[in-house]
């Protein structure tokens, strides 16, 4: 049996879980998010831990079950506590601001590159340095995240650029300049 499948999604007090026809419906204090799920997977909702059951232990089911069981946990944990993702702005000049829905990078180009909010997302600014990107949907966050960071990798020379505030940059040796 799958090991992520297998394991029950608590549903906190506040959350509502609704499944119908294979579309998943949650609905918490931050909001709402919907997702189409496998109609061949069961879903219970009992006393607030919800369980994903597989009819069968085809290949498929296996895969499915995993996967529907992650997706409803995570939409219950968007709705109820939410998503971040923090970068850091590492170089020198190199800073980050703030203007309404739109976040403008200063990142070593000759033009400040402007970055509109997408939907249901909010990113904050702290100092000129950090950037820290919120949302329900953890998807959704993640890939703005991405968007955010491929606009300055960081190099492997200096190690500057944008990064996750956990990752760890392999720095390169330079030249030597000897013969």
């Amino acid at each position: 049996m799958s090991r992520i499948g297998r394991m029950p999604v608590n549903v906190p007090a506040g959350v509502e879980v609704t499944v119908d026809n294979g579309l998943a419906t949650v609905k918490g204090p931050k909001g709402e998010l919907t997702q189409a799920i496998s109609k061949d997977m069961t879903v219970a909702i009992d006393n607030g831990v919800l369980t994903v059951t597989r009819p069968t232990d085809s290949k498929e089911h296996k895969s499915l079950h995993g996967l529907t069981t992650k997706l409803l946990s995570n939409m219950v944990i968007g709705v109820s506590a939410g998503f971040a993702k923090e970068l850091q702005v590492v170089g020198v000049g190199y800073r980050v601001q703030k203007n309404g829905k739109t976040l403008v990078l200063n990142v070593g180009y000759s033009h400040p590159v402007e970055m509109d909010d997408p939907e249901g997302i909010e990113t904050v600014v702290e100092g000129t340095n950090k950037i820290i990107v919120k949302g329900i949907d953890k998807a959704v966050v993640g890939q703005y995240a991405a968007n955010i960071r491929k606009v300055r990798q960081p190099e492997p020379y200096k190690g500057k650029g944008i990064r996750y505030a956990d990752e760890v940059i392999k720095l390169k040796e330079g030249k030597s300049g000897k013969k």
